[in-house]
């Protein structure tokens, strides 16, 4: 049996790069309730049948940060598996909005990467991530910096 391999090194990413990553995930109400409880994000539209069906989409929408959060996840064994550090989100942009039952999938551009000014075994790399649903519809995007192991960092 191989080993799975989490995350790519430095020196792996190529820049123009596009990875789809094969995770995905169905949002489910239970899903969208414990994040509204865990972060304290009570706005009826996340949690309340009634109003949000008396509101823009007349269905509950799901918490715009559990979005991020379970797409940045989706990431993490091609993207940030080797990572150091993420070292900044930007641009964080919601596209359409997110529905219970809806499913998410993500796509990861490199748009540049850079090695390290200060530390010869490591460099950034610098993606865009766009989440998607059910229907190719893009829902959410971003782009962040990821500081990256190099090959020869556990040397």
């Amino acid at each position: 049996m191989k080993q799975s391999i989490l995350g790519l090194y430095y020196e792996d990413f190529v820049e123009g790069e596009e990875i789809v990553h094969a995770l995905s995930k169905t949002i489910f109400e239970s899903d969208n309730n414990l994040f509204s409880l865990l972060t304290m994000n009570h706005h009826p539209v996340h949690t309340n049948l009634d109003y949000a069906q008396k509101n823009q989409h007349g269905k509950i929408l799901v918490v715009g940060t559990l979005v991020f959060s379970i797409v940045v996840g989706m990431t993490v064994p091609d993207i940030s598996g080797k990572a150091i550090a993420n070292l900044g989100y930007e641009e964080v942009k919601h596209l359409a909005p997110v529905f219970i039952n809806d499913t998410l999938y993500a796509k990861t551009k490199i748009l540049s990467k850079r090695e390290s000014k200060n530390k010869t075994d490591r460099g950034i790399v610098y993606v865009e991530t766009i989440g998607y649903n059910q229907n190719g519809q893009d829902v959410i995007s971003f782009r962040r910096n990821v500081l990256i192991k190099k090959k020869n960092y556990d040397k």
